[in-house]
């Protein structure tokens, strides 16, 4: 699992169902169509909107960008009376039947969450309890359980946050500095630069005008033997219990054609979530 950079509602937890989605994606394009029709043409290369020349947004101290920003999700009190959280939608996969994936992810405090993806009648898992992960791969045809890697570990334990990078960073051991201003997608935007807890570094662009989240860094993927860059975008903001979340999440990976879209079709603030719904899968243990 990639690094859960906050936001389905939590922008971090749905970079890792993007991460996912390209592992089916690959068992997508290996699949053959369900039915005879015209071919897919191939899928052009995602390139992010030149830059305007645009005057910069007005100067201002990190923490005041930092204060809107929340103020613009629906304030500091709301976001910390919320103790779990469903989302669902669909996802691109891509391949040659062009799928769409329906998706659920469930969050719980503190740091749980259970990504379960449906491709071709079958339920891929994956599930953070807080200190340990795991997760179930068959489009892969692997009809066990596996542990996360150590890396999966960190990035999930780093990541994992129900909310956004910026609620109570102090708290969660997060350092925030101002890197400057860019535009982005035709909008002013301050470019924030995170340290996490563990020293990992990330950066968040929050619209100059409504505050929210632009883009943010996903985690660099290993392509064709060079690390790749990776940019989350965040469009079509809706109020859900009067908290706002992007309904649209687009990851775009450099110099690769293509894109991973995530659509949320619906958010549910604070349901009932039993703790059994994060343990370990019971299914049966990968050999090692």
């Amino acid at each position: 699992m990639k690094r859960s950079i906050s936001i389905l509602c939590g922008l971090a937890s749905m970079a890792t169902a993007v991460a996912m989605a390209a592992d089916v994606a690959r068992a997508a394009k290996a699949s053959p169509p369900a039915k005879e029709g015209p071919a897919n043409k191939a899928a052009p290369a995602a390139k992010a909107p030149r830059a305007k020349k645009m005057p910069p947004p007005p100067a201002l101290p990190v923490g005041q960008i930092v204060d809107r920003n929340i103020a613009a999700r629906g304030g500091l009190a709301a976001w910390r009376a919320v103790n779990s959280m469903t989302m669902s939608g669909e996802m691109d996969a891509g391949g040659k039947q062009d799928a769409k994936l329906p998706f659920v992810m469930s969050m719980k405090r503190p740091q749980k969450s259970r990504l379960e993806i449906k491709f071709q009648e079958q339920t891929a898992v994956q599930v953070w309890d807080g200190n340990q992960g795991w997760k179930v791969r068959p489009y892969l045809n692997r009809n066990e359980v596996e542990n996360y890697t150590a890396t999966e570990t960190r990035s999930a334990a780093a990541a994992a946050e129900l909310d956004s990078p910026l609620v109570d960073f102090a708290n969660k051991g997060t350092k925030v500095g101002l890197a400057g201003t860019e535009v982005v997608e035709g909008k002013n935007t301050y470019k924030l630069k995170l340290t996490l807890k563990g020293g990992e570094q990330i950066h968040l662009w929050i619209d100059a005008n409504s505050f929210l989240e632009a883009k943010i860094d996903g985690e660099p993927r290993r392509l064709d033997g060079r690390m790749r860059k990776v940019a989350v975008f965040y469009r079509d903001f809706k109020a859900v219990g009067g908290l706002q979340f992007p309904h649209t999440m687009e990851t775009v990976v450099e110099s690769v054609k293509g894109s991973h879209k995530m659509t949320t079709q619906t958010i549910k603030v604070n349901p009932a979530l039993d703790d059994s719904l994060f343990a370990k899968p019971q299914l049966q243990q990968a050999a090692r």
